[in-house]
């Protein structure tokens, strides 16, 4: 069975369609099933009803609802799909999953159960039933073809449909997230070919599809002298959706129960708390009592917990979603002002915080990232596998260092040390010298000394949203091992 191609209407998302059109074409025989999980807002649902529409399959969106209701119009859906001259009768959920499998008795049949987590709210025992229907051997699967999917934006509840002794553990032969859209393909979403206004606008709203479309209704930054009155008619701005957004992020995950607490330590990260401990001391509590919310905002997908390779059983935590940091450290602390509508007052005073807590953070990100993903391997010495910031301590002068970037190589094979293919200094708000250089040549002296990294041919990377000096300029011109990056260079194809 061909392929299906990937609709117009679909933004980018090449590897996610080519997954699911590959597993919808699947011409064996037996149901199969897939789970389709992200973050709301990343245009899931319109990559599965595309899917659906294309293949000639049957797509229901869930909604929040009693089991009764959901039968009844999971039944009315299946009436008008099979063109029964009226709804299908479904007595109960086990009913329905073997209807929903009996759609894929002549041909393979693509099955699409979206916002499956209101389902399940409202029946605990849906994924025990769809394994039960799953089993090897049963001939409600065994006679069919259904290519049954299923997506939900809960990603606490969504990661542990598959996980340690959950019941469709091992019965999914597809699990696929669809993410954000990475700093280069947002830039290309929003239509902005200027590199230091593609970074401004991704530290702000990031790469989730929706709120170019239908949170500002496709208002675009004109150019950048028109980045701060964007801000303030958009995402200052009380009557478009975009201002409560982030609360509305927290609000929506069902295992976010106490929002107060949550709040504060994402603002505690907000404002540079990255460690365990520093959240603990922002917010008044001991570094103790946060393991459970620490891991509940891991497991929703706000939260990220970065090993530091440089120091082991040490880790930094960072916010995923750039519009989460612009709400702690420029909206929470002004909140009144601004649902007074004193927008533009707030923009002006906020300039500051914002350069300090949600730019210059975020371009240190998109550096990570253009390093880990885009970057030659020539220009680094190698395939890059892990990157990161890191805290490097000179034992010897009891210094110590800060890098922004720390990129590592594959392990070795053996009993070797790993290769260290590059450190880095990311600023947005100066420009980089020579000084700056110098600094990275004493942190890599110090690494070349170091037991279990091959740091001897590391490169030193400097980046800068305000570029370099130009004694800087000429030194890497004729060191190869000197690697000069700024905002053209991040979006350059």
């Amino acid at each position: 069975m061909p392929l299906l191609g990937k609709p117009a209407e679909i933004f980018d998302r090449d590897v996610e369609w080519a997954e699911l059109a590959r597993f919808v074409a699947d011409d064996r025989p037996g149901a199969t099933l897939g789970v389709v999980s992200g973050r709301r807002r990343q245009g899931k649902t319109l990559l599965l009803y595309q899917l659906a529409q294309a293949s000639g399959g049957f797509y229901f969106g869930a909604t929040e609802a009693t089991s009764t209701e959901s039968l009844r119009r999971l039944g009315e859906a299946l009436g008008a799909y099979s063109g029964a001259p009226g709804p299908v009768h479904l007595p109960d959920w086990a009913a329905a999953v073997d209807a929903l499998l009996a759609l894929g008795r002549d041909r393979p049949v693509t099955v699409v159960l979206d916002e499956f987590p209101y389902l399940v709210r409202a029946a605990r025992d849906l994924p025990s039933i769809i394994q039960h229907a799953l089993t090897p051997g049963r001939p409600e699967r065994t006679g069919s073809r259904a290519r049954l999917l299923l997506c939900g934006s809960a990603l606490s509840f969504m990661g542990g449909l598959l996980a340690g002794s959950a019941p469709l553990r091992g019965r999914a032969g597809l699990e696929l997230p669809v993410q954000p859209l990475d700093f280069r393909a947002a830039a290309a979403f929003w239509e902005i070919d200027d590199p230091l206004l593609a970074v401004r606008v991704f530290s702000v709203v990031g790469g989730t599809p929706a709120y170019r479309r239908e949170y500002v209704q496709d208002d675009t930054p004109a150019g950048p002298d028109d980045f701060d009155a964007w801000i303030v008619r958009t995402v200052l701005n009380p009557a478009r959706p975009l201002f409560r957004e982030a609360r509305y992020l927290l609000a929506e995950d069902p295992d976010l129960r106490d929002t107060a607490l949550y709040h504060s330590v994402l603002a505690a990260v907000a404002e540079g708390n990255a460690s365990r401990g520093g959240i603990a001391g922002y917010i008044g509590r001991k570094a103790t009592d946060l393991q459970h919310p620490l891991t509940v905002l891991e497991d929703a997908g706000l939260l990220l917990r970065e090993p530091d390779p440089l120091r082991s059983g040490r880790s930094s935590y960072r916010i995923t979603e750039p519009l989460i940091t612009f709400y702690q450290a420029v909206m929470r602390p002004a909140w009144t002002a601004l649902e007074q509508r004193r927008g533009p007052d707030v923009w002006r005073r906020s300039q500051r915080r914002y350069a300090s807590a949600v730019l210059g953070p975020r371009f240190e990100e998109i550096v990570r990232q253009w390093s880990l993903r885009f970057a030659e391997p020539e220009l680094l010495g190698g395939h890059v596998a892990e990157v990161s910031a890191a805290t490097l301590t000179d034992s010897d002068t009891r210094t110590r260092h800060e890098l922004d970037l720390v990129a590592m190589g594959e392990p070795p094979s053996g009993d070797g040390p790993r290769p260290l293919l590059a450190i880095g200094e990311v600023k947005w708000g100066r420009r980089l010298g020579r000084a700056d250089l110098q600094r990275l040549e004493r942190i890599r002296a110090v690494l070349v000394r170091r037991p279990g990294f091959d740091a001897s041919g590391a490169r030193l990377l400097l980046a800068s949203g305000h570029g370099f000096d130009d004694d800087l300029v000429d030194t890497a011109d004729g060191r190869p091992d000197v690697v000069l990056v700024d905002p053209a260079r991040l979006y350059r194809r």
